[in-house]
C-alpha cells in the first residue's frame, strides 16, 4: 500500500516507491532573504547553511535512495544568481551520491538549463510507481491524478494557535485526506480514478509565509483547493492531530 510517513519534526517525509525509498520536501526556496529584502525591506540573516543542515540531517535519519522535491526550490521566478544560486549548488553539492527529482514550481523558471545533474519535471506531475508527485500551482495531470496517492506544495498551509491568555503563534502544517473527483473529472474524461490520497507539503523553508487554513478570509493558492480535498485533517511538523482542517 502507497503510504507518506512524515519524519517528526521536519517538514519531510518518506514514501516506497517500487525499490527506493525516498525522502519528499516541497518549496526550499533557496536564497528567499534576498528576496524579502529587495522586495519588501526586510532584512535577515542569510540561513541557507541551517536550511541545508537541516535537509542533510534528514538525509542521514532516513537513508533515502532520492530526494524528490515538490517544486520551488529556487525562489527567485528568473534566473539566479549571487547567493540564491550559490545556495543551491552548494546544496547539490553536499549530497554527491543521491540522485534527486525535482518536479518545477512557478519560482523555478529555467533550473533545468543550469542545473544539469538534478532530473527536473513539469510542474503539472510526475509519477512513480503509486505515487503522483506535482507542485500544486497548476492542475495535475492525468497520470498523477490516478496515481494511489498525490503529493503537492505550494500551498505552504499553516495555523495560528492561540492560548488561554491570547498569546499566538504560527505553525506549520501537513494536510491529507481523499481527493475529491468532481473537479478534476471536468478537467480529464474517464479519468481512471482510485481515490487517492492527498497530502499537501508544509513549506520547508519556514520564511515561506503560506495559507492560514484557520484565519477568515484566507484563500487557497491551488486551482483545485480546497474543492479537491473536501474533507482532510491537520497535523503539526511533531505529528499532533488537530483534526478536520476547515474547523481547526
Amino acid at each position: 500500500m502507497a503510504r507518506v510517513e512524515p519524519v517528526p519534526g521536519t517538514p519531510t517525509a518518506t514514501a516506497r516507491i517500487g525499490d527506493e525509498r525516498a525522502l519528499l520536501l516541497g518549496d526550499y526556496h533557496a536564497g528567499i532573504e534576498v528576496a524579502l529584502a529587495f522586495e519588501r525591506g526586510i532584512e535577515v540573516d542569510s540561513r541557507a547553511e541551517s536550511r541545508r543542515q537541516t535537509l542533510l540531517d534528514a538525509v542521514d535519519r532516513t537513508d533515502p535512495d532520492r530526494l524528490v522535491v515538490l517544486g520551488d526550490l529556487m525562489h527567485s521566478i528568473g534566473e539566479p544568481g549571487g547567493r540564491e544560486r550559490e545556495e543551491i549548488e552548494d546544496l547539490v553539492a553536499a549530497l554527491p551520491d543521491l540522485p534527486i527529482t525535482l518536479v518545477k514550481g512557478n519560482h523555478d523558471g529555467a533550473i533545468e538549463e543550469w542545473l544539469p545533474t538534478v532530473e527536473i519535471g513539469d510542474g503539472a506531475g510526475v509519477r512513480r510507481g503509486d505515487y503522483g508527485f506535482a507542485h500544486g500551482h497548476t492542475w495535475p495531470s492525468r497520470a498523477v491524478l490516478e496515481a494511489e496517492v498525490v503529493c503537492v506544495g505550494h500551498e505552504h498551509p499553516q495555523v495560528r494557535l492561540e492560548d488561554e491568555v491570547g498569546g499566538s503563534r504560527v505553525e506549520r502544517v501537513w494536510l491529507r485526506g481523499p481527493m475529491a473527483p468532481a473537479p478534476f473529472r471536468e478537467r480529464h474524461e474517464e479519468l481512471a480514478w482510485s481515490s487517492p490520497e492527498l497530502v499537501v507539503f508544509p513549506a520547508f523553508n519556514e520564511l515561506a509565509g503560506g495559507t492560514w487554513i484557520n484565519v477568515e478570509g484566507q484563500e487557497f493558492l491551488a486551482p483545485f483547493l480546497p474543492a479537491g480535498l473536501e474533507r482532510g485533517e491537520a497535523f503539526l511538523l511533531d505529528g499532533t492531530r488537530l483534526g478536520d482542517y476547515r474547523t481547526v
